[in-house]
Formats: structure tokens, sequence, C-alpha cells
């Protein structure tokens, strides 16, 4: 037996859902505004998980342009049946005020790592969309309900209808099936059948602290669902000194070997000194991450083994042990014609007219677009944080002529939230590095009248990030060796879910290469490399 250890996917990574093909798993988690769409993990053995494919990946499957932070890909939902895979998923508009503009859609593919489907728009009423393939043939759709009407509860409850596969559209009557228990905001929902019950686990709680799964069944499909004697099924609320928070949003897996987990969302606090533990319960800068859960059956109903709390270690399935490749190199030269698949751009994919590796060979081009404000076209590739110590480098040539004109390094988590240190230009000093910060959408420049001057002879700036779990500083070199730490304490629980306004707070932070360019007038800069190490 091999020993798992959670999270199993870190970093930014909520909403897993799980399936099974033969011997495979897969794992498809919500990417929200950052293209392409929906990371999908294949494993052999539930223990080792590599990034095998990010299915939406062209503007007709999926297009965010001014989808709103945190909008865009929201928790899909992949299946195997009848000898492909369909993934299920909502594109969100709007999430501030009283709507959830939500349209659901469906793609397939025989392969994962294939090129998945035009996408089939379903239905628009909820969020949080799943698939679910009776044994009979027949195939069902359920989301949860959005109620945008003043005084009432925003989550009206769980609908269910049948899918045809050969109209590909939703047929016949639609019912709520279930309401969800007294903690509310039922979202999430999955179906099941097994042991002669369907069963429903959906994510109760908001996916704050408080979050929950909980696990319904019936003996019919269309209800009426009774729920858990013990439930939630998993919860890490009632235990606020557990290092996995927030866990919920789960989904099941019956293993080849008949054994039985369950993949839910969590989050890892940074570690606070000298501070109450309850409220705030913490600052997640990693996001809402994926971790795994053994689950036994008693009297038809699955819990999950150790009690109702996650554990950071399990047992796992007696699969024998499969180990990939690293999925990235720590340091990405840009040798290749396409970026690996840890890099995503925001809310939509940048033509060859804004990053190439072919304008420069052995380089990332990016040519100057919006700010880093901008919700429509940011020239911004970046990859997420996925420790809570790590370094990050480049190594730029740009050439600015303007102070509207500036790329470099940048650690961002939404349009409002973010630090960047940049060669730009300056009046009186010419070439300079500078940092501008985002705070919450209050801007500041930390080096004003001590911005640093770049000799005349250099071509390439060294930029670094060290992240060193509550705090991180930038550092720069003119010849890659000698190297000047920039004495300016950036604090890492301001790029957290749990530190940011308004009403989407779903990602995590990111960290990678920008170049803006405000004049219009698109002037490239070129990344020799990108290095991202652990340490």
């Amino acid at each position: 037996m091999t020993t798992i250890q959670n999270p199993i996917l870190t970093g930014f990574n909520p909403d897993p859902s799980i399936c099974r093909a033969g011997e495979d798993y897969y794992i498809a988690v919500s990417t929200f505004e950052w293209f392409p769409g929906v990371g999908i993990y294949h494993s052999k053995d539930l223990k080792n998980w590599r990034l095998a494919s990010r299915p939406l990946n062209r503007l007709s499957q999926l297009n965010m342009m001014g989808n709103p932070d945190s909008g865009g890909i929201w928790a899909p939902a992949l299946s195997y049946s009848d000898g492909k895979f369909w993934l299920i998923y909502t594109d969100v508009k709007v999430t501030e005020g009283q709507w959830k503009d939500s349209h659901n859609y469906l793609v397939t593919c025989d392969t994962i790592d294939g090129e998945w489907s035009e996408p089939v728009h379903l239905n628009s009423s909820g969020f949080d969309p799943s698939l679910f393939h009776d044994d009979d043939g027949k195939k069902y759709f359920v989301n949860m309900v959005w109620d945008h009407r003043i005084s009432h509860h925003n989550f009206y409850g769980i609908v269910l209808q049948e899918f045809c596969p050969e109209q590909m559209k939703l047929i016949g009557k639609k019912e709520v099936i279930f309401k969800g228990t007294d903690v509310m905001l039922t979202e999430a929902p999955h179906l099941y059948k097994m042991n002669g019950y369907y069963y429903l686990l959906t994510a109760e709680g908001g996916t704050k602290y408080d979050h929950q799964a909980t696990i319904a069944r019936s003996k019919d499909l269309w209800g009426p669902y009774e729920v858990h004697p013990e439930n939630p099924l998993i919860t890490s609320f009632p235990y606020p000194r557990n290092p996995l928070q927030k866990a919920g949003h789960a989904s099941i897996v019956q293993t080849h070997t008949d054994e039985w987990f369950l993949v839910h969302l969590t989050g890892r606090p940074l570690p606070q000194e000298n501070k109450p533990l309850l409220d705030p319960r913490g600052f997640c800068p990693l996001g809402r991450e994926t971790a795994i859960q053994r689950l036994e059956w008693k009297e038809d109903w699955p819990y999950v083994v150790g009690g109702n709390q996650p554990s950071l270690e399990i047992e796992g399935p007696a699969i024998e042990e499969v180990k990939w490749e690293a999925d990235f190199d720590e340091k990405d030269d840009f040798d290749h014609e396409t970026l690996n698949l840890h890099f995503q751009t925001l809310r939509i994919p940048l033509g060859e007219n804004i990053v190439s590796l072919k304008d420069r060979p052995g380089h990332l081009r990016l040519y100057g677009k919006e700010s880093l404000t901008s919700k429509f076209t940011q020239a911004y590739v970046a990859r997420r944080w996925q420790h809570f110590k790590f370094t990050a480098e480049t190594k730029v040539a740009f050439q600015p002529e303007s102070f509207q004109q500036a790329a470099g390094l940048v650690n961002y988590y939404n349009t409002q939230n973010w630090t960047a240190l940049q060669v730009t230009w300056n009046e009186e000093k010419g070439r300079i590095l500078d940092i501008t910060t985002c705070d919450n959408f209050t801007f500041a420049q930390p080096l004003k009248g001590r911005e640093i001057v770049i000799p005349e002879d250099v071509e390439y700036v060294y930029m670094r990030v060290d992240v060193r779990t509550n705090l991180y500083r930038y550092s720069y070199s003119f010849d890659g060796t000698n190297w000047n730490e920039i004495e300016i304490d950036f604090e890492s629980y301001k790029l957290s879910d749990d530190y940011i306004q308004g009403g989407g707070f779903f990602t995590g932070a990111f960290v990678g290469m920008q170049c803006q360019d405000t004049s219009g007038e698109g002037l490239p800069a070129d990344f020799d490399y990108f290095t991202y190490k652990e340490r």
C-alpha cells in the first residue's frame, strides 16, 4: 500500500471532478478567468498526477473577454461513458449584484488530450452543472438554480432534467429534486448510482471556511432524497486546527480495485502568529487546492475513513505506484513551438500577434497591450503559485521610450490585487526599474524617487521573486550573477481569496511575465527564460 500526502494538486486547483476510464483516473478543475479553460490531471494510482490537458483552448469554445474577476469557468464536471469523455462547464459572465449570468455547455472528446468538440449550450439557469449516465442508458443533467429575486435565498435548489444525446439537448420535465439542508448555499451536484440507491452529492455552506460536502440518497432518481444520518460527509469547519481547511465541493470515484475515494477542495492558510485562531481563520494565497480521502460504506452510506474531517495522509489504493516525468521544466528556455500547459493567459487566447515563440527564436515575445487592471486584452503569461516557498526568475530585453511602456515580472491575484517589477522609462533617468502595486485598487509606487537606473549598455535585465511563506521580495541583476535584493517586503496574504474585495474570490496567486504599452504602439518585450523552483 502506498501513502498519499494531501493536497494531491497543490496551488489553485479547485472544485475537483474525478472520473475513471478503465484503469486511468482523471480530475478536472476550475480555471475561472484563466485561459485555456479547465485543467485535467491524469493518474494511474491516485497519488501521482500530471497536467494532461486544457480542453477549452479555442475562442469558439470559450471567450471570456470582459468577464469579471473570478468569472469564467466554474466547476467543470468530467465523466466517461459510451467510449468518450464528456465535459460539462459553466461560463459565468456576471458575479456581482443580484444576478449570476451563467451559461452551461457540453464538449466531448474520444481522448483526454485530443481536440475537444465545439460547445453545445444546454441551459443558463444556474452554475455547477454535471451529467449523470444512468445504467439504463439514459442521461440526466443537474445544476443549482440561481434565484435573483430580492429577499429570496439565491440558492433555489438542485434541478434535474433528462439529456438526449441524439438531439444533444435537454428534454422533458425539469424538477427541483433537492433543496439542501439548513446549512444552505446548496451547489455542486453530482449524481451516482450504487447499492440500488441514487446518491446526490452537493456542496453547502459556501466555499470559504464554513464549506462542507453534503450527501443524500433516494431509491427514485427524482427523489425525495434523505440526507446522510451523520452529515456532512466532510468539512473542516469544526476543526480549525486542521491544516486542510475549507473542505467541501467533492466528487466520488470507485477504483478498478473496488475501493472508494473522495476528492475535495481544500485550502491551506498561511501560518499566523499572535492572531486569533477562529476569526479571521487565515489567508490562502495558494488558492483552493485538491485533496483526496478514503471512503468506507456502512449501511449503504459512505463515510470518510477516520472521521468527517480531511486527513493530511491517507492509505492509497491497492494499485502499483506509477510516477510521471515532470510535466514542466523548472527552467523553460522557450525553445519549443508551444507554451507548456502550466502557463495561462487572462480571459482569451493571445494570438501570435501578441505572444510569439517564433518572432525571436529562443524567447517568449510579448507585444505590449493593456494594463494589469484590464478585463480585456492583457499581455500576461503566468503560472500558479504552488508552494509556500519558491523562487521565480526571468530575463527580459525591453527598450521603452515612454512611461506608458513597461515589461517585467508580476505577482497577481486579480485586476485589483497585484505587484509588478517592471522595466519602464522616465524623462529624467531614461530606462529604469520601477515597482507598481495595486492593493484592493489602491495604487502605489514604493520606489518613487529611488527608481533603479538601467545602464545604457545593458540589453537584458534579470528579475527574480523570492516567496518566503508570508512575505516576498523582488531582486534584479544586470549580468545574471550579481543580484540586488530590493528591500521592500510584500505580504503574500494580499494575493489570497480571503483578502480581496467583492464577489469573486475563487482563484489564487499567479506569477509571470507581462508587457504593457498603453500608448497603443505594441512595443515588444523578449523574455529569454522563466524559472519556477520550489525552495
